[in-house]
Order: structure tokens, then C-alpha cells, then sequence
């Protein structure tokens, strides 16, 4: 068990499905830039050898953790699984990052200043394409666009102030995930991401983005598919109906009938810290 620079146990969960091209690389890059961090690899039973990889790192160092899972339920459910496992075991800082080398290990020092800021600690930290400063590396323009464009879809339906809340470069204080109830997120695909970002601000919590330089990978096969994308794009219209419904409901209740003088105050999300969705 291993801490980072800033005293606190920080783990670093992958989750992986068909990546025994990448994992040894990302691993080993990772603890070459910060050797105080631990990494928990969440196999979902790949069939390319990658958990035999990963098992083979964890022998030949205590810093890196297996989960085995025997069937691929999608990136949401390997998620909430190396999350219990990772508080389960009492890491403080509980992180996430893809396997392919799009997340540069390289940058994750932004991360871990941001989640310390003396002047305003945060309770979530997004490694964001979207913010000034950040970018693509090697996307073409269509995928850049629905990116894009989903992010701007999530702020004008559910109304959070974060660019890139479909991110998967993140550093959670255990506090965070212990309040936001993970035992009841559902969400399984990539929508999982947009999820934890809004019950993160609806629980009053700060998230703070940092930019990063998003590398697209460059071995093994992509895991977006169309049917990852639809099934964000319903959950966030359905959340977004219902918050919608809700802060109508909302509104009736505080009208004040003839006879009362009552005022009520506004509720004001500012940015990114807390407020409703």
C-alpha cells in the first residue's frame, strides 16, 4: 500500500475488457510518473489474456490490485465494483483512467493539485478536453462534434455548469463516493460517467476541471459504440424530463396564494459547486 505526494492513499481504478496490448504499458507509465499510487485493474473476463496481465503485475508488485469479473456488464458496473473494493480497503483518494493510454499518466500530477487546492479543495476532479487548455489528440471531427455536442446536450438539459461531464479522468475523495450513494447508481455504459457528475453537485459538493490532452488510442479496438452512445442519450433524457417535471412541481408549490404575503428565496447554482441539477 502505497501514498502519492500528498500523504493521502490513492488508488487509481482500470477497468479493462481486451487490453493486454495497453495494460502493462499504462501500468508501468503510471508508476513511473507517480510511484506513490496504487492501481486496482477491473477485468471483465477478457478474452485476450489481459487478467493473466494483470495478475502477472500484481505478483510482481503490491502497488497493483485484480478484480476479477466473469462477465463484461459495461464500464458503469466494473466502475461501481473497483469502487467498493477500493473503499472497502480504505484508500482515501479512489481515481479513475483508461487503459489505452488516452489518459496520460503523465498528467495525473493536475489532478491531484487540483483535488489539494489550499484556497478550495474539490470533491471531484475532471481531467477535461473541454475547459481552456484542454484538447484532442488523433479524433476525427464527427467524434469531436458528438462530444462535444453531448456535453453541451447534458448542460442544457440537466443544467450542470461542467464541460466535460462525460469524462473518465477523474480523482474522487472517498467522502465524495461514501455521500453520493453508490450502491443505488443503475447506470451501467458510459452515461455512469454523467451520472456520478450530477449526483456529485446535487449532493452540494465542489468539481473542479483541469484540462488535459486527450490522446486517442493507438493499439486495440475502441469500446464507444452507437448503442453506448443511445443509451446515454436516453438516460439524460429521461433524467432531464424528470428534473424538469420536478422544478415545474417545484415552482406551483411556491406561489403564494391571495391571502399570503410569504416570499420565498431563489435558489442560485454557482458554477460548479453543488445546487440542483
Amino acid at each position: 500500500m502505497s501514498r502519492a505526494e500528498t500523504g493521502a492513499r490513492v488508488v487509481m481504478v482500470v477497468p479493462t475488457y481486451d487490453e493486454a496490448e495497453n495494460l502493462a504499458w499504462v501500468v508501468g507509465r503510471l508508476h513511473a510518473a507517480q510511484p506513490g499510487i496504487d492501481v486496482l485493474v477491473v477485468d471483465d473476463g477478457s478474452p485476450d489474456g489481459t487478467g493473466r496481465i494483470a495478475d502477472q503485475l500484481a505478483a510482481a508488485d503490491p502497488r497493483v490490485g485484480v478484480l476479477h469479473r466473469t462477465a463484461k456488464e459495461g464500464l458503469g458496473a466494473a466502475y461501481r465494483a473497483g469502487f467498493a473494493r477500493a473503499l472497502e480497503e480504505g484508500y482515501e483518494v479512489i481515481g479513475e483512467m483508461d487503459a489505452d493510454g488516452s489518459h496520460q499518466p503523465e498528467q495525473l500530477h493536475r489532478l491531484l493539485e487540483a483535488l489539494d487546492d489550499p484556497a478550495a479543495p474539490a470533491d471531484l476532479v475532471i481531467g477535461s478536453r473541454w475547459v481552456p487548455g484542454g484538447s484532442v489528440v488523433n479524433w476525427p471531427r464527427r467524434r469531436e462534434a458528438l462530444s462535444r455536442g453531448g456535453n453541451l446536450y447534458v448542460r442544457a438539459l440537466l443544467g450542470v455548469q461542467v464541460r466535460d461531464a462525460t469524462a473518465g479522468y477523474r480523482l474522487f475523495r472517498r467522502s465524495t463516493l461514501e455521500r453520493i450513494d453508490l450502491a443505488s447508481v443503475r447506470s451501467t455504459g458510459y452515461v455512469f460517467q454523467t451520472d456520478l457528475v450530477v449526483r456529485t453537485l446535487r449532493a452540494g459538493l465542489l468539481v473542479r476541471e483541469v484540462p488535459i490532452e486527450f490522446v486517442e488510442r493507438v493499439r486495440g479496438d475502441s469500446k464507444m459504440s452507437g448503442a453506448v452512445a443511445v443509451e446515454s442519450l436516453k438516460r439524460i433524457t429521461a433524467w432531464g424530463l424528470t428534473e424538469r417535471r420536478e422544478q415545474a412541481l417545484r415552482l406551483l408549490r411556491r406561489r403564494p396564494t391571495p391571502q399570503s404575503s410569504t416570499t420565498h428565496d431563489t435558489h442560485d447554482t454557482h458554477g460548479t459547486h453543488g445546487g440542483s441539477r
